[in-house]
């Protein structure tokens, strides 16, 4: 994505949140990562058990599927809880409040969670970040190991650039030639998206995945030995286009559908 191209998406991105239009087939999902933050492995239960058995069906009801929610691979008292939201329009998404409100299924599954008292939080804070997905990779994919919930590696990776002019760069970068390569070397892309509202702006956001760790390392050496990236990596007009890289292993939670 060139500078030039991001008055027109802001543009069109207003439009869709005024008008309310439905995304079709050939428009990009936008993916909402909610961080719950917790202290104890009670709190990371309590948040799980509220999406496997609350949350995640009211959003499949919405046509929100399938429904990320993971933890860090290591087990610790202060795991955060992730989730993943793919929507198909932004209208989808803002619509997701009212629409749990008047959802009396969900109103009952989460009467317990929501009645918590103050001195006794299912979470300390919630951090949300949306997104738009790339255009080379306008939908998320579920990995192979997604039906049956086998062991299954995701690494959550954060790329924050030093400017918007670069962050809309490393997109283009992304566009180019890393999102398919990605998938070449098998490093099985979840989804990729930009940030269009959260904290450490400028930034992109995206997941890939593997069997276990070995396989995983395996195919990021893949991808660093190729002809393609090493041609990417050098191009003069991709120059510092990152400021900081954050990454993060994850597993599924009993409530992901991902």
């Amino acid at each position: 994505m060139n500078t030039r191209a991001f008055i027109p998406i802001t543009l069109a991105l207003a439009a869709l949140a005024v008008n309310g239009l439905a995304a079709d087939s050939g428009q990009p999902q936008y993916y909402e990562l909610r961080i719950y933050r917790t202290k104890s492995e009670q709190q990371q239960k309590l948040v799980s058990d509220y999406w496997q058995n609350a949350a995640v069906p009211a959003c499949n009801r919405m046509g929100i599927q399938p429904v990320g929610v993971f933890t860090e691979l290591e087990d610790s008292p202060t795991n955060s809880v992730y989730v993943l939201l793919p929507c198909d329009s932004l209208a989808l998404w803002a619509s997701i409040p009212a629409r749990l409100a008047a959802d009396a299924a969900y109103q009952a599954a989460a009467a317990d969670f929501m009645a918590l008292p103050k001195s006794s939080p299912a979470y300390e804070r919630i951090e949300s970040s949306l997104g738009v997905a790339f255009d080379s990779m306008k939908k998320l994919a579920a990995p192979p190991s997604a039906a049956d919930k086998a062991p299954w590696v995701f690494e959550l990776r954060t790329y924050e650039s030093p400017s918007e002019s670069k962050g809309n760069n490393k997109v283009e970068m992304f566009n180019r030639g890393e999102v398919s390569l990605m998938g070449e070397v098998g490093l099985s892309p979840v989804f990729y998206s930009q940030t269009l509202a959260g904290s450490h702006m400028p930034n992109l956001v995206y997941m890939v995945s593997g069997r276990n760790m070995d396989e995983h390392k395996k195919h990021w050496q893949a991808f660093s030995n190729s002809p393609v990236w090493k041609k990417l990596n050098g191009d003069p007009q991709y120059k510092d286009n990152v400021s900081r890289i954050l990454n993060i292993f994850l597993k599924r939670t009993p409530a992901s559908q991902i």
